[in-house]
């Protein structure tokens, strides 16, 4: 059940976006980020730096080490800019009697709409006749930027034990996969250039050094709450390291490494490999944008096994990048 202090905040919330009609939104967050509320359990982060924490009431996030050395991570880029995690979703949360008990101290003096959506559930008596439970709507997080397919009559619905027509929004293992998604954090490609970002040199050529090995990164969203349990994982895998030199003054402009398991992860030869960059012009007063992205190949099972068999539809791939700024210097010489 929700915390009375809790309560307050849901009912505020609901009324708030009640009172500017409907649909109600909901906002961009890059994930691990908490919802409109928060889980009986103290929530043990809020995904900053790890990937685990909550997300809505009762959803939690849990992600394997991403990668190791130590080295920066961040938030899963999709490499789809149209796709898009939920903005919203269903909840189990309540029986009848703890329905009851929430409207009636959630909306004790609740103004209109709110009001009668109140008298709206006590008409119907909460269903309090009926085997099942009521599942809330619940947010990515609660700045109600992006539409939410929710209107003042279905803040909450009713799911019984066997239910013959599931709500498009209700939760399910696919929408968790996609929240999973969009709480990894993957680390960024180890990369080292030789000579330095800043002594590049117009004509001699530069290494870029893949400095250690990394794994697979795996992330877990889970919930079980009211006897209702189910998860779904997302699996990273690295595939590529993609290096763009920052000009065309460059050879090569672009160059694509791929990547190999060995024996301590995935890694690859970069000065066998045939893609170091030579810097054809100085970069003058100014620099390039040197950057090295890794491509992820990612995966979700129905589970918390991250081995589990693979299920459809499939998501995007991911992508972590590294970027520095180059100074590429023209060294001059002088014949007599």
């Amino acid at each position: 059940m929700v915390r009375p202090v809790l309560r307050t905040a849901v009912a505020a919330g609901l009324v708030m976006a009640l009172g500017t009609g409907f649909p109600a939104y909901a906002g961009e967050t890059t994930g691990g980020d908490q919802g409109t509320t928060a889980p009986d359990q103290p929530n043990q982060d809020s995904g900053a730096g790890s990937g685990n924490g909550t997300i809505g009431a009762h959803i939690r996030i849990d992600q394997s080490k991403a990668g190791s050395g130590g080295g920066p991570t961040s938030t899963t880029t999709s490499s789809n800019a149209n796709w898009k995690p939920p903005v919203c979703w269903y909840e189990p949360m309540y029986t009848s009697e703890e329905y009851e008990e929430f409207i009636k101290t959630a909306y004790d003096g609740a103004q209109e709409p709110a009001a009668s959506y109140a008298r709206k559930r006590e008409e119907e008596g909460y269903r309090k006749d009926d085997k099942g439970l009521w599942w809330q709507v619940q947010f990515r997080n609660d700045e109600y930027t992006d539409a939410c397919p929710v209107t003042t009559d279905n803040w909450e619905i009713w799911v019984p034990p066997a239910d013959p027509q599931p709500d498009p929004n209700k939760l399910t293992p696919e929408t968790l996969s996609e929240l999973a998604f969009n709480s990894t954090k993957l680390p960024a490609p180890p990369v080292e250039l030789s000579p330095r970002a800043d002594r590049l040199i117009v004509n001699l050529g530069t290494r870029v050094k893949f400095k250690g090995d990394f794994d697979r990164v795996w992330t877990t969203a889970s919930i079980n709450y009211k006897g209702v349990q189910m998860a779904a994982t997302t699996v990273a895998t690295p595939v590529a390291l993609k290096v763009e030199a920052g000009t065309d003054d460059a050879d090569p402009a672009t160059c694509t490494y791929d990547l190999a398991k060995g024996k301590n992860g995935y890694t690859v030869d970069s000065e066998d490999a045939g893609c170091n960059v030579t810097y054809r012009r100085s970069s003058g007063t100014g620099t390039y944008p040197f950057k090295a992205s890794i491509t992820w190949k990612v995966t979700w099972t129905d589970s918390a096994d991250p081995d589990g068999p693979p299920q459809q539809p499939a998501l995007p791939d991911g992508l972590s990048t590294y970027e520095e700024n180059v100074t590429v210097k023209e060294i001059q010489s002088v014949n007599r």
